[in-house]
């Protein structure tokens, strides 16, 4: 565990990727606030971590709906006081399988609201709360994906949002530099989790087969997290790729 004191958020903390890089930031020494929309999923995370009630809070949010956003960071300073660290992570998917032409407004949406709005207005948060606290500044994460570089087929929504992530992650970048503030983002392949189970079923390829994809261990996701983390913050890796080394991405396939 680490010397430091610092406060880190973590967004879709319940399960998956957010689980894992909540539980590594707990090792590590963060105090950790774990927001989700399941007070259930998230005590499990901090019973599974074996943290103290003092370094781990739970807060049910809905990161779409702005009153619980700015809830969250103010339970936040309420608690800890301050803001190092914000991992922009809940996301979700449109139902798998659906067409272009066939997916509706509302799924749409929703995948809009949770993927692009919600780290939109946890960013803007996060900016009030880092700007104003002595000392000044801290650091965004954003969960891109894969998908912010290249789509699968019929994931117009998912794919949408993450290329939009990416805007979001450099607009910040460069709006967050007179306050110190340094946000960055990860794009992750085939991290095995809930979400990525299906890859090693065999899902649908650009050329229209369907095919098995490797995947990796969800935990090499989080210590890339930790380590962007960690730098100080007259340093940043502002785009960071992990990914299972032979999934398709790079050339084609």
């Amino acid at each position: 565990m680490s010397g430091h004191n610092k406060v880190a958020i973590i967004t879709g903390a319940g399960s998956g990727v957010g689980r894992a890089v909540a539980l590594a930031f707990l090792k590590d020494g963060y105090r950790t606030v774990l927001a989700g929309r399941r007070q259930d999923a998230l005590a499990e995370t901090i019973q599974l971590s074996g943290a103290p009630a003092s370094q781990a809070l739970a807060v049910p949010t809905d990161v779409t709906d702005h009153a619980s956003v700015q809830a969250l960071f103010a339970k936040t300073k309420d608690t800890f006081g301050r803001l190092d660290v914000l991992f922009n992570n809940a996301g979700v998917n449109a139902p798998g399988g659906i067409m272009l032409e066939d997916l509706t407004l509302a799924q749409w949406q929703a995948v809009v609201d949770t993927n692009l709005t919600g780290p939109f207005l946890c960013t803007q948060e996060a900016f009030k709360l880092m700007k104003a606290q002595e000392p000044r500044g801290g650091r965004i994460i954003n969960n891109g994906s894969i998908s912010a570089h290249a789509p699968r087929p019929n994931s117009v929504a998912y794919t949408a949002t993450k290329h939009a992530i990416s805007g979001l992650t450099k607009t910040a970048s460069l709006d967050g530099r007179k306050y110190d503030i340094a946000v960055c983002q990860i794009d992750i392949g085939n991290a095995l989790t809930e979400m990525a189970q299906r890859m090693t079923q065999g899902v649908p390829q650009a050329d229209g087969s369907i095919r098995v994809e490797q995947v990796m261990d969800v935990g090499h996701v989080a210590s890339s997290v930790l380590h962007m983390a960690s730098l100080p913050i007259e340093a940043n890796v502002l785009f960071l790729t992990v990914m299972a080394s032979k999934m398709p991405f790079v050339g084609r396939g």
